[in-house]
Parts: C-alpha cells; sequence; structure tokens
C-alpha cells in the first residue's frame, strides 16, 4: 500500500496522523471520507439544512456532511443520525465513491458479478450495485480467502488505495 498511501498524501486527499507517520492499518471514519471529497471538490459552501442530531455546527466536518449530502454523495442512517465518527466499512466506501462519480457524470457503467467472493451475499442491497461497480472498475478486490468483507472496516491504507485508484482510473 505504500504507493497509494504516497499518492493520497503527495495529492493533498490525506494526512498522516503525525508528522511522521500514516497509521495505514487504523480506521477512516465518515466525517473523514467526507471531508476528503470536500476538499477534493474545493471546499464548496452549499446552503442545505442538516438535521442530524449527531454532527455539531462548526466541526472541522460539518460543511463536508453538508455538501456530501445536498449533493446526494452521502446519506445518514435511518434513525436520523449521520454517523461521522462512525468507521466506515468497505461497502460505505464504495458506495459513496459510486455516488461521487455519478454527480461527477463520470462513467459508471462497470459491473461485476459477485459469485466468485464467499462472502457476496453479505453486501447490504443498499450497496450492490456500488459494489458491483467498485468491483467491475478495479476500485476494490477481495481480501484472503476469497472474501470481499463488505461490511469490514475500511482501513486507512485501503481507503488510499480506493482513493488513489479512483482518481487515476475514473477521475476524468
Amino acid at each position: 500500500f505504500y504507493d497509494s498511501v504516497r499518492y493520497v498524501y503527495d495529492n493533498g486527499l490525506m494526512e498522516g496522523t503525525s508528522a511522521t507517520t500514516f497509521a495505514p492499518t487504523l480506521t477512516t471514519t465518515r466525517g473523514m471520507v467526507a471531508t476528503i471529497l470536500w476538499r477534493v471538490e474545493g471546499e464548496v459552501q452549499v446552503d442545505h439544512i442538516m438535521s442530524y442530531p449527531d454532527v455539531e455546527p462548526n466541526t472541522w466536518y460539518t460543511e463536508a456532511v453538508r455538501w456530501a449530502t445536498a449533493e446526494g454523495i452521502m446519506e445518514g442512517y435511518g434513525d436520523g443520525r449521520f454517523g461521522p465518527n462512525d468507521s466506515i466499512t468497505r461497502e460505505q466506501l464504495a458506495t459513496i465513491l459510486y455516488r461521487y462519480a455519478k454527480y461527477k457524470g463520470y462513467d459508471v457503467s462497470a459491473s461485476d458479478d459477485l459469485s466468485a467472493f464467499v462472502d457476496a451475499d453479505q453486501t447490504g442491497d443498499w450497496a450492490v450495485d456500488a459494489v458491483k461497480w467498485a468491483v467491475g472498475s478495479g476500485l476494490l478486490n477481495g481480501k484472503d480467502g476469497g472474501r470481499l468483507d463488505p461490511q469490514g472496516i475500511a482501513s486507512r491504507a485501503e481507503v488510499a488505495t480506493m482513493l488513489m485508484r479512483f482518481m487515476e482510473n475514473i477521475a476524468e
């Protein structure tokens, strides 16, 4: 994952956890992913009313969440929360990148059969199309044992890898 970490760091997509460490095995939160994409877009300000009780005004991720939800790139949970501090899962990240690609007008026609993965049936119904796209476009690969691990938490290294693949292969 060295090349992926170097790419996201050099391109300002992700920062280290200190001046000398990246911490590739730590997790990435939903608020962090919203902020990464918001920064890619130039920190666009939108006039969108949010009613997530767990998104406080004036946090480092507030405007990013406002933008991501206004543009349909991210959504909250069914219980009304956004979960900005929740670790992001692999299927959530695939879905967010899928929606972001659609938002940007990129080609999202790639799709792959998930039956090669022993745990494909663990993919949430809401994420199936996005995960098929992520696998079909080469953003998301399996893990040891032929697992997709859709509900597994994405490490910082996995997020960096998917972001690099997205920026190099999907972004126009």
